[in-house]
């Protein structure tokens, strides 16, 4: 798979439920190497995780900007209304 990279790898043990082990194997499919797949599980979720923490971030910083931002933003307005 062109998402799986083979480069260095620790073994580890995880205990999972047989339910999330069933359900790894219908929607991976046939022969699912379940490494593989929790393997990009857990990277599209770090990629979720790190995206709404920017998120929030950027969500932060407009909030405290708001008041200028939209100052400016009315301006501009009346400017182009030829106020």
């Amino acid at each position: 798979m062109a998402w799986y990279d083979s480069g260095m790898r620790r073994k580890t043990s995880v205990s999972l439920t047989e339910e999330l082990l069933d359900e790894i194997g219908r929607v991976g499919g046939r022969g699912v190497n379940r490494s593989e797949f929790l393997e990009r599980a857990g990277w599209d979720r770090i990629a979720l995780l790190n995206r709404r923490n920017r998120e929030e971030r950027d969500r932060r910083i407009l909030d405290r900007k708001a008041r200028t931002l939209n100052s400016e933003a009315l301006d501009i307005l009346e400017y182009q209304a030829g106020g």
